[in-house]
């Protein structure tokens, strides 16, 4: 039996603070302009925190998609690639990082999740198919649509409430499962995907029982179960945490488990490995080849997939590292932290804590504005504005319009704090919980905001917006009041 690893350290007057199980060795420098600066800088963004320069944020939180740290051993990885059109040597030691982590035989690398999505979704997806999950996320639901298929999310009852005590609230609901399969037939669904952890939602995880019941249903029918594993290593971290039955076991044999249960893998290793590049795995050789050509034509060739070998080289080791409990227990914990400390004060955050950030939720922040009026896009442009926090819209901003060209309004209206791994430290962590708070005191100050630029895919990235009054100036006012000349 293995013995569960500790990670917790626990004070003698109780107080439950995270401990960075590393010590910095390189730092970048950040900058904390003042608040005019930072609502001009709003401003020329379109009040769209993807709009704005590096050179105006202090703390990006945007998110953990190729801003987690690599560690030491990643750094140096690179130093020995292998420039190699085909056949790089490079390509071979991280296909034996995935064999070895992932249990998968046949690899494939991408240039980042989203084209793992492409490739599969082209491969696998025709016109009339539908796909059940966990939860979409835009760029996986964009590429099966273009596709020509239909996402339906399956999620359980619990998955949408702010505040509860269920701790796998990214699992599929096995019954709604069931009667999509009786009413679609199997031969129009492709494959069920489980996405590790629910992005959209909170970052919330699945359980491994879930999982393997999904699986049953799967066999049942001969469908193909797809794994996106971008946030695994984290997914794992709360099965040890959570599910009685796997909190002995060790991070690898989860893995393993995980990935056992799925007949195809794919993962954004911008997330998972702490670099450039993605994957997809499988142990099935006809899957591979249906999929083979595609990474040819779209990526690259087959052992270098459109990145670099130098990322190559550091995603095989962040993918070993990836079975290291520091390693993936470290966002988690900062995370709980905040949200813990965010709830202590009334601010409504989703709980329990996931994966990738802290989610704020933004109706229960600013029950005032109309989803019509984007309150998770308004919420993340006063936060900036006050602190010089970017974090990201994760609500009707990141939805589309219907065919009347409505807005179809999100399930949730978060703003989401990522936590890369390793990046942050606790008195920023501490600033970010002072900005939030006193933000929240002061939230009858925050108006919704418009399109004045709206892009017909994927708006979140490119959209411009701006604010419905003159609500920006008024905040302003406000931190000059109670802040006087501080940053």
């Amino acid at each position: 039996m293995v013995q569960p690893t500790l990670t917790e350290v626990k004070f003698s007057n109780g107080a439950k603070i995270p401990v960075e199980l590393h010590k910095v060795r390189v730092v970048q420098k950040l900058h904390l302009k003042p608040v005019d600066e930072r609502l001009a800088a709003m401003a020329a963004g379109g009040y769209n925190t993807f709009q704005l320069n590096t050179r105006d944020i202090f703390l990006d939180m945007l998110t953990d998609s190729g801003t987690n740290a690599m560690s030491d051993n990643q750094v140096s990885s690179m130093l020995h690639a292998d420039d190699a059109y085909a056949g790089s040597q490079s390509f071979y030691r991280m296909e034996k990082a995935v064999q070895h982590v992932f249990g998968k035989k046949w690899v494939l690398p991408v240039h980042q999740g989203r084209a793992a999505e492409n490739i599969i979704s082209q491969a696998f997806i025709s016109k009339g198919h539908v796909i059940p999950m966990n939860y979409h996320f835009t760029t996986t639901m964009a590429h099966m649509e273009l596709n020509g298929g239909k996402v339906f999310e399956i999620y359980t009852d619990e998955a949408l409430k702010i505040k509860s005590d269920n701790q796998f609230k990214g699992n599929i609901d096995i019954n709604k499962l069931q009667a999509l399969i009786d009413q679609y037939g199997p031969e129009r669904i492709p494959f069920i995907r489980m996405e590790a952890s629910t992005n959209l939602i909170g970052g919330q995880p699945f359980s491994i029982q879930n999982m393997r019941e999904v699986r049953a249903i799967a066999d049942k029918y001969g469908i193909m179960v797809v794994l996106d594993a971008s946030l695994i290593g984290e997914n794992a971290w709360f099965i040890k945490k959570r599910e009685e039955e796997f909190k002995n076991q060790s991070i690898h044999d989860i893995l393993l488990t995980m990935c056992d249960l799925a007949q195809l893998v794919y993962f954004s290793s911008r997330k998972v490995s702490s670099t450039r590049g993605g994957g997809i795995a499988t142990n099935d050789e006809s899957i591979f080849l249906k999929m083979r050509d595609l990474v040819v034509l779209y990526e690259g060739f087959t052992t270098y997939g459109g990145i670099s070998v130098r990322e190559i080289e550091a995603m095989a080791v962040g993918l070993y590292e990836t079975m290291d409990e520091t390693v993936i227990s470290q966002s988690p914990s900062f995370i709980e932290y905040t949200v813990n400390e965010l709830d202590s004060l009334g601010v409504p955050v989703i709980m329990p804590a996931g994966a990738l950030g802290c989610h704020i939720d933004a109706r229960g922040f600013l029950p005032h504005l109309p989803q019509s009026e984007y309150p998770a896009g308004a919420l993340a442009a006063a936060l900036f504005i006050v602190s010089g926090i970017r974090g990201m819209e994760r609500g009707t901003i990141s939805s589309v319009r219907d065919e009347n060209g409505n807005d179809i309004l999100a399930d949730v209206e978060l703003l989401r704090l990522a936590f890369p791994r390793r990046v942050f430290t606790l008195s920023q962590t501490m600033f970010v919980i002072d900005r939030v708070h006193w933000l929240y005191k002061n939230r009858e100050l925050i108006g919704g905001l418009r399109f004045v630029d709206e892009p017909k895919v994927l708006r979140f990235f490119n959209g411009k917006l701006e604010p419905t009054s003159d609500w920006p100036q008024k905040l302003v006012a406000k931190f000059k009041e109670d802040f006087g000349n501080s940053l």
